[in-house]
């Protein structure tokens, strides 16, 4: 995946749902990576990095949108 697929203005307009599906998705590549990483198979050790920043972006829509939905409930 691509950095632009997770620019703030991409993800504010992904349902939540799909949301959710990208950051069980990511934090399977990042298991996957660990795991390669311990058997020694790991070429690429910069997608470290971004998928960790990657499940930063989508975590923090969550959490936006999280805080916006409990304001327009009260």
């Amino acid at each position: 995946m691509s950095k632009s697929e997770f620019t703030s203005k991409v993800l504010s307009q992904v349902t939540l749902e799909k949301l959710v599906e990208k950051l069980v998705f990511l934090k399977k590549e990042l298991f996957n990576l660990r795991f390669q990483k311990t058997l020694g198979e790991l070429t690429n050790t910069s997608r470290f990095l971004k998928v960790k920043k990657d499940i930063a972006r989508v975590g923090t829509e969550l959490t936006r949108r999280r805080k916006t939905g409990a304001k327009a409930d009260a």
